[in-house]
């Protein structure tokens, strides 16, 4: 049987699919912020990954889908307020809906959906890391991180530094070095929900 080839988007080239475990292929599809119902932009990422995963079984390699929920952010925290009701009720809603929808498109299950409310350990160990590697750093509560101290960022989109900063902005409350630098670690304001953590109570960003 003819090698599998896929596109590689980091060196822009075909490359033949050689497995880092041979016989197995895990794949990350990053998933929802579920502040809404899912709509059709959702639902192809659904169907492009469950052809892909469908056919590398095809071709005989064991898959390992991850499709990661974020269900804490200031969109769904904003939408419980509306509504009253606790920032998981609007989550775990929709969550079931995009779940729904993609069973009903015919798609299998993921093998493993990660919740970001289930994982603060490891994300709170990873941005440690990066604090202490020097690539983010803590100010007034928030961490960011700081795009000037990787070289190689952008380029796996293709986008220099130069032109990233050219739509970057510095927001209210902010005190990031850099408008280019993003949110790592958010605090929280009076009756948001919050995880302990070394820089402040608070939540991914």
């Amino acid at each position: 049987m003819a090698a599998l080839r896929i596109y590689d988007h980091l060196t822009r080239n075909l490359r033949d699919l050689t497995p880092v475990h041979p016989g197995r292929v895990g794949m990350y599809v990053c998933g929802l912020t579920v502040q809404g119902p899912p709509h059709i932009g959702h639902l192809r990422a659904v169907i492009v990954a469950d052809v892909m995963r469908r056919y590398l079984t095809h071709r005989g390699f064991d898959v390992t889908l991850v499709h990661n929920f974020t269900d804490v952010e200031d969109r769904i925290i904003a939408r419980a307020a509306e509504e009253g009701v606790d920032f998981r009720v609007v989550a775990d809603r929709n969550m079931a809906a995009y779940s729904a929808a993609s069973r009903q498109l015919g798609a299998l299950d993921p093998t493993v959906a990660p919740r970001v409310t289930e994982h603060m350990p490891e994300i709170l160990d990873m941005i440690r890391e990066l604090v202490a590697k020097g690539h983010a750093y803590e100010a007034g509560g928030d961490v960011y991180f700081s795009v000037e101290s990787f070289p190689r960022y952008g380029q796996l989109s293709g986008r220099r530094v130069e032109e990233l900063r050219a739509g970057s902005r510095i927001e209210v409350g902010e005190q990031k070095r850099a408008p280019e630098d993003f949110t790592l670690w958010k605090a929280a304001k009076a009756g948001e929900p919050s995880w302990p953590s070394p820089w402040s109570p608070g939540r991914p960003a």
